[in-house]
């Protein structure tokens, strides 16, 4: 899979979009895992994406980050939608500009702790021995992700909860 630019409300997130590329050494990129819940990021994307996210979100009241989550607010803040939390689209643009992965509120904030919702990513740190952007079996949540490995092709739907459905209802026979 490959993410070019992160957007967040529709505003480019800037970051060293080197780290979005393999590199000779076969480091950087993004790849999908649903090994473990949370989205991995780079330190320096996430730094970006969690600096931005809260700027996008100032008027609501940022609070202590709990444990592994680095941008925590106010639960009670948010109203509800269909698909989650209001909060701002992550939009992960993929090998064109017109080819996005949005991820809403019900993928990205988590209620880490009572009253306290935490936008869903973590620091990968410095280190960088693998791929940039690890998304994660949380990002994936109730979103139909298609794996085509005879034209190694990746198809998906940004989320079910538009569909009034999950994955723990799903038709697998009627594709929306």
């Amino acid at each position: 899979m490959e993410v070019i630019s992160i957007k967040i409300n529709d505003k480019d997130v800037l970051i060293d979009t080197a780290l979005l590329s393999i590199n000779k050494q076969g480091v950087g990129g993004t790849k999908l895992s649903t090994i473990n819940p949370y989205t991995i990021l780079h330190h320096p994307i996430f730094k970006a994406v969690t600096q931005f996210f809260s700027k996008e979100l100032s008027a609501i009241p940022q609070v202590k980050p709990v444990a592994p989550f680095g941008a925590c607010f106010n639960s009670k803040s948010f109203k509800n939608r269909r698909v989650g939390p209001g909060v701002p689209n992550i939009d992960l643009v993929l090998h064109d500009k017109h080819v996005m992965w949005r991820i809403y509120g019900a993928n990205s904030f988590v209620e880490a702790a009572p009253g306290v919702s935490c936008l869903a990513f973590v620091d990968g740190g410095m280190k960088n021995n693998g791929a940039s952007i690890i998304i994660r079996a949380y990002q994936m949540e109730n979103n139909l992700v298609q794996f085509d490995m005879a034209r190694s092709r990746l198809g998906f739907n940004s989320s079910l909860l538009f569909y009034k459905t999950s994955c723990n209802n799903f038709n697998f026979t009627v594709i929306p």
